[in-house]
Order: C-alpha cells, then structure tokens, then sequence
C-alpha cells in the first residue's frame, strides 16, 4: 500500500527514500546501485523497498459504504 515510515525489523526512517528510490529506477537504474547510494545496507530495509507493491490507487476503486 504505502511505504512504512520505518522498517520493521530495525527500526531505521525509510520513508524518506522512497521517491528518490522510484524515480532512479524508473530511469533504468540498477537497483543494487540505487539502494547502495541512498545508504539502505541491511537486508531487512532493502527487502521493504524491492518487495514493495503499490496498490493504494486499486484500493482506492473500493470504498466502505
């Protein structure tokens, strides 16, 4: 849905990144290079931004009535 504002595991501000992280790597960047750059070198953050799937524009087709 949305970027966490901090990791779960360690507890580290991720949030932040995020933006940057999306654009460089739709430009064609590496995103081993990317995640290198902007510092994220535990496992525990760099799965949070590869493993992340955007959805917030689907779920936001449904509303509660």
């Amino acid at each position: 849905m949305i970027i966490p504002i901090r990791c779960f595991s360690c507890g580290k501000p991720v949030g932040h990144l995020y933006d940057e992280f999306q654009e460089r790597v739709q430009k064609g960047e590496d995103r081993k290079k990317v995640l290198d750059e902007l510092g994220l070198e535990r496992y525990c953050c760099r799965a949070l931004f590869l493993g992340h799937v955007d959805l917030i524009d689907t779920v936001a087709r449904f509303k509660k009535s």
